[in-house]
């Protein structure tokens, strides 16, 4: 037997979608995050209701890699329309748990397999027949407990957590783990190398999915409108947000104070989004990529009128309907831009499940603050996978509201002579100020309109109104880049930069930490890291770029959309840059990052043209 291989490792399990398995992998994983194990869970699942396959991958690493990991050490085979696939496209010296009653073609000698009665298993320990599929699963649980050393009281309390409330759940399908367990002991004697060992390092976190962790930001931020229509990967998004404000949204008599309303349609969403924040609500809507396709017409309204509200894209595979239950990050360029015309939208792109609470709260302020639509660009990845994270903090700051106008206000400016004019630069800013309705004064009240206007919120069609108007919404957008979230970034060697830099943004970013420290131990190449984290671009992303000889742009759509966005803002620097592109569907993972880098950094040789980008795709 090889060395042991401890809490450094992944776990894919193939099974049927609809046949209960999600709460058997839940269990597993939570089994590990339990013993104080770094773990990250993964769902990859058709985009219909039941009976294709279903994957579901936990990674558990003693160094905290919570990205994608290529290479996959085991393998539970319980479908057997993918079986054999599954099984052909392991490594040699990995392991198979083999439901034995799945036929399976040839496997290769240099495999470890363990096969598993499960269909005697489960008839033993569940005699009621029709609730014997949903319990078959959680047999494998018990399995590799034993295989790998996870505690069973560790176990236990993951499916007592995932059933709570349930006793009979709670009862039978413990019975099933534990009958499981008492199998691998008596029969399959340990002849691979992986196992677990406690750690204590996931103590005081959590484990949360993006969209829930959104939905409860949007809470906290003051949101009381939510329209909506159901599109994967969004639904759950709104669907938490529907059981938190729920939950706390109600008054002393329990009336609702809040309205959660699923529309017609996307478009329709937005509208309702619109006319929540033009009358003074807190407004937000839920998407993805088709429905962003259909928002472009009240995009550029919001735009042009200068209404708040927010929007959660969570990116899938397109284009059309694509692989809706797939991760990318396709909708960058067309977000940034959506609707005909020059628009240019703010854009936060949160990496984390806890940027995404905060994000949640940050894109209220900013949608009020520059009377605008604001975007928070997660994806597939972030928003329905599972993620550990430290407790969310509770807001500390007060909300930010932006300009309004109250009727003392307009009173101050009628005394001195002055008038209200909606559009109008004050502050030299590009902000103006607004009134909400309801506002009881003479001035307050003003047409709102997507044609062209006055400063003063009148009808106009000359040339050089429109022009001023447009230079206007121009100069509030780089206003913005003061007050959207700045980069983060990492320097290798705090003393001095390093020659190679690379830029990343959203959930890009969890497979950076590993393929930064593979790049180091593998070529010696040391690097600094920047992560965008909102649009329009902040003046220090140009400062990074300056410092360093080149600099790597890594990203999960086909076209490179953010490297053409730092290519239009960078001039001159912009010949330094070098295109990374993932686009399978599947999360991206260092090892892809680290070989595609490595790829270019053995073949620098100089280009046609400077203008020629220098990339990688996915293979």
């Amino acid at each position: 037997m090889k060395p042991a291989i401890v809490n450094d490792f992944s776990i894919q399990v193939a099974t049927v979608n609809g046949s209960g398995s999600q709460s058997a992998n839940l269990i597993l994983m939570r089994s590990l995050f339990n013993m104080g194990i770094p773990v990250s869970g993964k769902n990859l699942f058709p985009s219909n209701i039941q009976g294709l396959p279903t994957w579901f991958t936990i990674r558990c690493s003693k160094d905290g890699y919570i990205a994608r990991k290529k290479e996959l050490d085991i393998l539970v085979v319980m479908n057997p329309e993918t079986a054999t696939r599954d099984v052909a496209e392991m490594r040699p010296g990995t392991v198979v748990v083999l439901n034995e009653d799945i036929p399976v073609g040839p496997i290769p000698e240099n495999l470890i397999v363990y096969k598993v009665p499960f269909g005697k298993i489960v008839a033993a320990c569940c005699p009621d027949t029709r609730l014997r599929k949903l319990v078959t699963n959680v047999i494998y649980v018990g399995v590799l407990a034993h295989l790998l050393g996870i505690d069973m009281k560790a176990a236990e309390h993951a499916l007592s957590k995932q059933f709570k409330g349930k006793a009979k759940a709670i009862s039978l399908n413990l019975g099933a783990m534990k009958a499981g367990f008492d199998y691998a002991v008596e029969n399959l004697p340990k002849r691979d190398p992986y196992r677990v060992e406690s750690m204590g390092e996931t103590k005081g976190k959590i484990i949360i999915e993006g969209n829930a962790a959104g939905a409860l930001g949007a809470m906290f931020a003051g949101c009381t409108v939510v329209a909506w229509y159901p599109i994967t990967p969004s639904s759950s998004l709104c669907e938490a947000a529907i059981d938190y404000f729920e939950r706390y949204r109600k008054d002393a008599g329990g009336r609702r104070t809040y309205a959660i309303v699923q529309m017609e349609d996307e478009l329709a969403s937005l509208g309702v989004v619109l006319g929540a924040g033009w009358a003074g609500a807190r407004a937000m809507t839920s998407t993805s990529g088709p429905g962003i396709s259909l928002m472009s017409e009240f995009a550029g309204l919001g735009y042009f009128a200068e209404i708040p509200g927010v929007v959660w894209d969570i990116q899938r595979v397109g284009p059309s309907t694509g692989l809706p239950t797939r991760t990318a990050q396709g909708d960058v360029l067309k977000t940034y831009m959506l609707s005909h015309g020059d628009t240019r939208h703010i854009v936060l792109l949160p990496a984390s499940v806890e940027e995404c609470f905060e994000f949640g709260m940050t894109s209220f302020d900013l949608a009020e603050r520059f009377q605008t639509p604001v975007f928070v660009l997660s994806d597939l990845d972030i928003g329905m996978n599972y993620w550990m994270a430290d407790p969310l903090p509770y807001p500390s700051k007060p909300l930010d509201r932006g300009k309004v106008f109250s009727k003392d206000d307009l009173e101050k400016l009628k005394a001195v002579g002055s008038k209200f004019e909606r559009y109008r630069d004050v502050d030299g800013d590009g902000i103006p100020y607004r009134t909400l309705p309801g506002t009881e004064h003479d001035m307050a009240g003003y047409f709102t309109r997507g044609s062209g206007h006055t400063e003063a919120a009148g009808y106009t069609e000359r040339p050089e109104d429109y022009k001023n108007l447009m230079d206007r919404l121009a100069r509030k957008h780089e206003t913005a880049r003061k007050h959207v979230p700045a980069p983060e970034v990492d320097f290798r060697e705090k003393a001095k930069s390093a020659a190679v830099g690379i830029v990343a943004y959203g959930s890009t970013h969890h497979a950076m930490r590993e393929c930064r420290d593979q790049l180091s131990a593998e070529l010696g190449l040391n690097t600094d890291y920047l992560r965008i984290r909102a649009l329009p671009l902040t003046p220090s992303v140009r400062e990074f770029v300056a410092a360093r000889e080149r600099v790597y742009v890594i990203e999960q759509n086909r076209d490179g959309q953010m490297f053409d966005l730092l290519r239009l803002e960078l001039g001159e620097d912009a010949k330094k840059l070098r295109s990374v592109r993932h686009y399978t569907g599947l999360p991206i993972d260092a090892r892809f990052i680290t070989d595609a880098i490595a790829e270019m950094e053995r073949s620098r040789a100089p280009r046609k043209s400077e203008k020629e980008p220098q990339k990688v795709t996915a293979r």
